[in-house]
């Protein structure tokens, strides 16, 4: 059978020539065109995708609002270190609609620290330095953009940064711990930590949070080219203590990172974790867990920014909830620039409701400005127990109480064996069980 092309005029070229619009779609033979989408990838243009005031779709704010604004990308979020550029909230804004505001009037107020709120204690070996940054002195700043009020408050209002840094081609086998305790929960503490891994060096670095303050926190990590470097950041203050921080990392070529946020205590807790790439071939990760009671409000925001080919990211945050006006919130960004060709990227968030009154918010959002990718994607859930797990553990003639115990820890465990660290993971899971025995379990 021969094909004879059509001629000019007849109905096959008119076809071909104009497109038919379906449902807003131009449809044809030449090209399936999609609004809001081109070639390359998303298009997350303003002028063609800039959300409304007060929109809640996760893509920002109306140009009518401040630079806080982030006009339909996330890559225009503003981020900046002039305090006038990030007004008091009101709740209203998109980046802080979840946020019990006037509990965070402490930390958002441009305030120095107050004497002696917290004490810090640093445990490092020989081979690894610790001093001290001035405001001005690299590398502080060099990863770490402000993009709150908070953050830019704590840059503004911390004096010298903790400065902890790795040299290169060192392999440290214990952690680096730097303990944060609170002293009183009306003191106000504004904190910078600046954690340096050199070239092909290997090293956990732990901050953990005790006692009670109000603590504002930013932490900024350089991964040089090679390394391999863990952040393992713990929040388990007392029930009064309000945390507020900004945890930004930039991950040298061929580098591995992994950032894990364990937020069990305080009343408030908001923490924007966040990291982008120095070049390609890098492999970066986030995992949290929380276990928010009656009363608490336990946030936690995360952006990976794929501003180079060829880098992998994966993010998994699980939270379980229990009691009364018990309060868990996960808003995760991944965008994924037009020069990130190559990349692979996944997120995800699981929150587990064991009562009534509990409330998990859970927004994933994904950016793709190019097409070629190996493969990016999201995922939310949110639920109870899953009863086939419930029925299939009780008809083994394991007890309800029991049975429930075993999905909870279960359902956990995923994050805390990510840790490494054998004792903090034995620690977390005796944590776990108290959270447990306060629900009843």
């Amino acid at each position: 059978m021969t094909n004879t092309p059509a001629s000019p005029g007849t109905a096959t070229d008119q076809q071909d020539a104009t497109a038919e619009e379906v449902a807003g779609v131009e449809v044809g033979e030449r090209r399936i065109s999609i609004p809001g989408m081109t070639e390359e990838g998303e298009n997350l243009a303003a002028e063609t995708n800039t959300a409304s005031e007060h929109s809640h779709g996760g893509l920002g704010e109306s140009k009518k609002k401040s630079p806080t604004s982030g006009v339909g990308s996330r890559s225009n979020r503003h981020a900046g270190f002039d305090l006038a550029d990030f007004p008091q909230p009101t709740g209203r804004e998109e980046e802080w609609r979840f946020t019990p505001i006037k509990k965070l009037a402490g930390v958002l107020s441009d305030a120095a620290s107050d004497a002696e709120a917290v004490e810090q204690q640093v445990s490092a070996p020989e081979t690894v330095t610790v001093s001290s940054l001035a405001e001005g002195e690299t590398p502080r700043h060099t990863v770490l953009q402000p993009a709150d009020r908070a953050a830019v408050v704590a840059a503004q209002n911390a004096g010298e940064a903790l400065h902890i840094s790795v040299p290169a081609d060192a392999e440290i086998d214990e952690p680096i711990r730097v303990q944060i305790t609170g002293q009183d929960a009306a003191r106000r503490e504004n904190s910078h930590i600046v954690l340096e891994a050199g070239v092909n060096s290997k090293a956990v670095f732990v901050l953990e949070h005790r006692g009670t303050a109000q603590f504002n926190g930013n932490v900024e990590t350089l991964v040089g080219e090679g390394a391999d470097v863990r952040v393992i950041s713990l929040q388990r203050w007392d029930d009064d203590a309000v945390h507020v921080g900004q945890h930004d990392a930039e991950v040298g070529k061929d580098a591995s990172y992994k950032h894990i946020a364990v937020s069990l205590g305080g009343s408030v807790v908001r923490l924007n974790t966040n990291f982008r790439y120095a070049a390609e071939g890098a492999e970066a990760e986030m995992y949290g867990l929380y276990f928010a009671d009656s009363g608490q409000h336990l946030e936690h925001r995360t952006f990976v920014d794929h501003n180079s080919p060829r880098n992998t990211s994966n993010v998994l945050y699980k939270g379980a909830l229990q009691g009364e006006s018990a309060r868990s919130v996960w808003i995760g960004d991944v965008l994924i620039r037009a020069e990130a060709e190559g990349t692979d990227s996944y997120e995800k968030n699981q929150n587990l409701v064991l009562t009534d009154g509990a409330r998990a918010d859970s927004v994933p959002n994904l950016e793709i400005q190019t097409g070629v990718i190996e493969g990016a994607g999201h995922a939310s859930s949110t639920g109870r127990f899953d009863e086939n797990h419930l029925f299939y553990l009780m008809a083994r003639g394991i007890p309800e109480r029991e049975a429930r115990q075993l999905v909870v820890r279960g359902f956990l465990h995923e994050i805390i064996q990510t840790i490494g660290v054998d004792s903090i993971e034995e620690s977390l899971a005796e944590d776990l069980e108290n959270e447990l025995e306060i629900a009843g379990f």
